[in-house]
């Protein structure tokens, strides 16, 4: 299936625009999976305006619950962890899209509480020119080096993300599993001799700037970084592995905008949003076939041999109790 770049979707600009509605989506962050994009075709496309929205995954959640019996989001947008957890919270609506029965099975719930949009591969956004002269890492081990003090970041695995499945790769690349964190624990207390920068938030831009020259992240970021931005940037999937994991998508349980949110959710699993994705780097969660222009600048297929597909419902059942050993444990 051939598809047009995002520039070629954008060609035709709207001279006078009717006034659009508004929606709301809980994480909808422009520097993460190039969202900006995404919610600039849903204005485009649809007339819907969707704010910028920089929560994190476990922020959502939270804020989802505390509003639960007043709602303000229409749509929301974490890792599949936390969408299995707001599924069984029950503060979404089950919705089957248009192009849910494409979706692979293990990466949706049959309801549709939630589904996954697209993927991503977890390990090291560089920032060459910050180095120092040091070489580019390339496995877990090497950020525990005397040369990377101060230069590794990730995202707090107790709230975002991210950061949690960095903690699920670390884990497993070590010799753990999702029912034994103690090699991930060890890890992180052996990186925090390192002096590392742990943030809460996105971190695109502080890698962009050389403030993080190392942070987990996904291969996507990573990639946005290497051809979009000025500067020497790289992604490195660690020698000892990592593990690919999806981001999914829900519609809000007693939304104030439903309709509005169905289609927004219907568009981006269309052939037109798919391939957005694909010009972030992401691999689309239906099977769309990636541009030449975008799979030609991603590693290789072996390289990504060395990233695992994990039992999600069983990563969002540990989720918890690591994270507070993280909090409990780790200096």
């Amino acid at each position: 299936m051939k598809h047009t770049v995002l520039s070629a979707l954008f060609a035709t600009a709207i001279a006078a625009p009717a006034l659009a509605e508004d929606a709301i989506c809980y994480n909808c962050p422009p520097q993460w999976a190039d969202w900006a994009s995404m919610l600039e075709a849903i204005d485009e496309q649809l007339d819907i305006q969707m704010p910028h929205d920089n929560k994190n995954s476990g922020q959502t959640l939270s804020q989802l619950l505390a509003e639960r019996a007043s709602p303000v989001a229409d749509v929301a947008y974490y890792g599949v962890t936390t969408g299995i957890k707001a599924g069984n919270e029950g503060v979404v609506e089950p919705y089957i899209p248009a192009g849910f029965d494409d979706i692979p099975e293990g990466l949706k719930d049959p309801k549709g509480d939630w589904f996954a949009i697209h993927y991503g591969t977890l390990g090291l956004f560089v920032n060459v020119e910050a180095l120092g002269g040091a070489p580019v890492p390339q496995c877990w081990a090497d950020l525990t080096k005397p040369e990377y003090r101060g230069m590794v970041g990730y995202l707090d695995p107790s709230s975002a993300f991210v950061g949690y499945a960095g903690a699920v790769a670390v884990n497993m690349a070590n010799g753990g599993d999702l029912e034994n964190f103690d090699p991930a624990i060890a890890y992180f207390n052996d990186l925090a001799e390192n002096d590392p920068i742990v943030p809460k938030q996105t971190s695109y831009a502080r890698v962009v700037s050389g403030e993080i020259p190392i942070l987990f992240d996904y291969d996507f970021n990573a990639y946005r970084g290497k051809y979009e931005e000025d500067g020497n940037f790289e992604f490195v999937l660690p020698c000892e592995g990592s593990v690919r994991v999806p981001y999914v998508m829900s519609l809000v349980a007693n939304a104030p905008n439903p309709e509005l949110g169905k289609r927004v959710l219907d568009f981006i699993l269309s052939d037109e949003g798919q391939a957005i994705w694909t010009n972030a780097y992401l691999q689309p969660a239906r099977p769309v076939e990636l541009p030449a222009e975008v799979a030609e600048k991603f590693l290789p297929a072996s390289d990504y041999e060395r990233a695992v597909a994990v039992d999600y419902a069983e990563m969002e059942r540990v989720q918890a109790a690591f994270g507070e050993r993280y909090l409990n444990e780790v200096k």
